[in-house]
């Protein structure tokens, strides 16, 4: 089986959860919907492009490896915004604070992030595909957007570095594929142990069948593994629509890998 692989990187991730009044919490790994959203900017989807990004929900499964899953930061976040006016759209931030400044108001929020994390994601073709793996990994090269981890305030620290395998299982693409160096001028061993404080223990998270992750052997029991729930599977971009999806877990520890 063909996978495309890639890491995630940077100094500041946020991985959203059901927002629930002013709370904006963060799960430890990326969700689908910023997977497919790093995607579709880098294949220079709009938001608004509902055939295609349909067809990018439709065509892909995904596995993530959580070598490091990093620090928790909150940030309790104030912003100034206009209240909606029926169906006008502010365009642009100045709009904001221009056209909408009689109904300006402070907004509140507490933000949670992940700090210093490393994900490796594993990526499956689908039959019928709407583009391959090796276009999707141009795309991730050379990308029409600009590529974020879950905000736009969290930018990559680190290229994507993504490579196109054929393994047996998501479980030995992730083990396989070799991230490189965090920092590129040093070397990968040297950048990782300084810089970047692994976890003892590596999270496995994959969708699909059971048995797409790994052959059971000695390092592996299919006893193990956890059935999760996670609402990320987006609906509809445009009005930030998404619903429920399954996934399988599982935890391992660094000796094991």
């Amino acid at each position: 089986m063909d996978y495309l692989l890639f890491r995630l990187y940077g100094p500041m991730a946020s991985w959203g959860e059901i927002a629930v009044g002013e709370a904006r919490h963060t799960e430890i790994k990326p969700s689908k919907s910023a997977l497919l959203g790093l995607l579709a900017a880098a294949l220079g989807i709009k938001r608004d492009d509902t055939e295609r990004q349909q067809a990018l929900n439709k065509g892909y499964q995904f596995a993530i490896k959580m070598v490091s899953t990093g620090q928790l930061l909150r940030d309790y976040h104030t912003a100034q915004a206009p209240d909606s006016v029926g169906k006008f759209r502010y365009r642009t931030r100045r709009d904001e604070l221009v056209v909408g400044k009689p109904r300006l108001g402070t907004v509140l929020s507490s933000r949670e992030y992940r700090t210093d994390a490393l994900a490796l994601v594993a990526v499956r073709a689908l039959e019928p595909s709407p583009w391959g793996l090796d276009v999707l990994a141009q795309a991730l090269r050379q990308p029409q957007f600009h590529l974020y981890l879950g905000r736009k305030s969290c930018p990559l620290a680190a290229p994507l570095n993504p490579q196109l395998l054929n393994a047996d299982g998501y479980r030995h693409a992730l083990d396989t594929y070799d991230p490189g160096a965090l920092l590129p001028e040093l070397p990968a061993w040297v950048s990782q142990q300084r810089w970047l404080a692994q976890d003892t223990q590596a999270r496995y998270f994959w969708e699909g069948e059971l048995e797409t992750f790994s052959q059971p052997d000695e390092g592996f029991q299919y006893a193990q593994v956890q059935q999760l729930s996670r609402h990320d599977q987006p609906l509809s971009r445009d009005r930030w629509q998404f619903q429920p999806r399954h996934e399988f877990y599982w935890m391992a520890r660094k000796e094991a890998v």
